[in-house]
């Protein structure tokens, strides 16, 4: 058994290999497809949100993620133009409008705005090592590990503004049957 700095570097190891350019495979395309519609889609989120909240913290960090995920969506978008696979349709972005405009049943409140996008990078973040772990090629792998690294970095300054913010929802404590108690 490798120990996990030995795993590491096997890893890294087989993403700096230098390789002839090979195709790529249905599941990376597939992968790489999935991946820009669900990023126009976070676009979308983060342009609502925006629009929604007045909270100048919340709108800092929504900034930040939309930058970034602008970003790593044109690099997408960039790669697969250059391999020849077709965009899928998106939808266009969404016009800046005034918070105070937005009905109160329309309008989401900060928390409910926070939890939506910690659920999305969770599951981007999620979405990316399933993805890298099948590529055959290094840039597909390095471009979604990368993504990755984005969004963790993104991860931590938003779960930290939940905690202060009170919007974390965590699940309960559990105790297996049989288990000690710790004391309260």
């Amino acid at each position: 058994m490798t120990s996990p700095i030995e795993a590491i570097a096997a890893i890294i190891k087989n993403f700096t290999d230098e390789e002839p350019k090979l195709p790529l495979h249905v599941g990376e395309v597939m992968d790489l497809w999935t991946a820009f519609t669900a990023f126009k889609e976070a676009h979308t989120l983060y342009q609502v949100a925006l629009n929604t909240t007045i909270d100048r913290d919340l709108k800092a960090v929504l900034e930040e993620a939309l930058a970034c995920s602008l970003a790593d969506t044109k690099r997408v978008e960039e790669f697969l133009i250059k391999e020849g696979v077709p965009l899928p349709l998106v939808n266009p972005d969404k016009p800046e409008s005034d918070p105070s405009a937005v009905p109160e049943g329309v309008k989401l409140t900060d928390d409910e705005i926070a939890n939506l996008i910690s659920v999305k990078v969770a599951a981007s973040i999620t979405f990316c090592a399933q993805a890298m772990s099948k590529t055959i090629r290094t840039d597909v792998g390095l471009l979604f590990f990368s993504i990755q690294v984005h969004l963790m970095k993104f991860a931590s300054p938003l779960k930290n503004l939940m905690k202060s913010r009170g919007w974390l929802r965590v699940p309960p404590k559990y105790s297996p049957p049989g288990a000690p108690h710790p004391p309260k």
